[in-house]
């Protein structure tokens, strides 16, 4: 990923669900142009930040085994605008999780206003393919820090165990 759409995950329970959060501010250039006098989050960049939280839940639940791509959107509507200063936070539920891919439902909130809610689907590519091969959605989401991992809670290596002190100072 070279775009993040969230700042943090708030909760993540592994094969079950996650929550993320995405603090919308006025020094996001995109909110300039989107509208003028009237700035919102454009909802493309809503439903990739609801991706990159269903997307992130369905690759850890697999241990990292393969990159997960975003495959479609097959529901997502649209209830309220999310605007500077607005905290929105970003909720995955996996609903399948098969050898080639997966889906979650999804929904946005902010305080107590539905934003946003959906399903996405996802697939599975080999972390060996040659085109892929520079995809490393592990390390992305480890060393970017977006997940808060302590003693008590260590990085899992590729294999599932713990990580190396090396890795886990990465």
């Amino acid at each position: 990923m070279r775009w993040y759409w969230i700042d943090r995950f708030i909760e993540l329970e592994s094969g079950s669900h996650a929550r993320a959060v995405k603090n919308v501010s006025l020094a996001e250039e995109h909110l300039h142009d989107h509208f003028p006098g009237f700035p919102v989050m454009p909802a493309s960049l809503i439903i990739e930040g609801l991706a990159q939280t269903g997307g992130i839940l369905l690759g850890e639940a697999r241990n990292f085994r393969d990159n997960v791509i975003l495959a479609k959107v097959p529901r997502m509507e649209f209830h309220d605008v999310a605007v500077p200063g607005d905290q929105l936070i970003y909720s995955a539920q996996l609903q399948d999780i098969r050898e080639e891919g997966g889906s979650v439902t999804v929904q946005a909130d902010v305080g107590d206003r539905r934003i946003a809610d959906g399903e996405i689907m996802f697939v599975h590519l080999s972390t060996d393919d040659p085109q892929l091969s520079r995809i490393n959605q592990r390390a992305f989401v480890f060393q970017t820090n977006l997940l808060d991992r302590s003693a008590d809670n260590p990085v899992p290596d590729a294999a599932g165990g713990p990580a190396s002190a090396a890795e886990k100072q990465s």
